[in-house]
């Protein structure tokens, strides 16, 4: 199947996703992130969660690295252009909705690409070779294209992948680890 009729089908798959079942899915993914091996990474890039399309609440996830002393960061969004900046999510920072309902850093300090060691990125299905459906706009993938060869990227999912994307393109960045709720 191509992306855009993924991203009908796993949007509506998420929406029929009920509060018990996400509570129970997010559990086990939670439970592989706090098994994944921490010891070199200093800083990691995550999401923040927008509860309107049921994404993974990743309020654990972020407490999870702070206790590790690991440093937290979050991006802005441009829709002029379609590209993230990234910024420290210290415990002081103020989280804003922007006019999209997307939560944003208003107080933050400014990182580069090139400082992180894993990103954790959003999506609604990914395929067995670790490409991912987006939203469509290209924002993660112009993202991950600027970071370091060594950087992890671990995509957050509800569902098992599916076996192939059928019209990923080069500007499509695979994952290194998709992390989905296993039985």
């Amino acid at each position: 199947m191509n992306k855009s009729e993924l991203r009908k089908i796993y949007k509506q798959k998420r929406q029929e996703l009920s509060f018990d079942v996400i509570q129970k899915l997010q559990e086990n993914i939670y439970q592989q992130i706090y098994e994944l091996d921490v010891s070199n990474i200093k800083t990691i890039h995550i999401f923040l969660t927008l509860a309107k399309f049921k994404e993974i609440d990743t309020t654990p996830i972020i407490d999870f690295f702070r206790s590790k002393n690991i440093k937290i960061v979050v991006s802005k969004s441009d829709f002029e252009n379609n590209t993230l900046t990234h910024f420290y999510l210290e415990k002081d920072t103020i989280i804003e909705l922007n006019k999209y309902g997307i939560p944003e850093p208003k107080n933050a300090k400014q990182v580069s690409e090139q400082d992180l060691d894993v990103v954790f990125v959003p999506l609604l299905i990914s395929d067995e070779q670790n490409y991912r459906v987006g939203y469509g706009k290209g924002f993660y993938d112009r993202f991950l294209s600027n970071c370091r060869k060594d950087c992890k990227k671990i995509g957050l999912n509800f569902f098992k992948p599916i076996v192939k994307i059928d019209d990923f393109n080069e500007y499509d960045v695979a994952l290194d680890l998709v992390i989905y709720p296993k039985e």
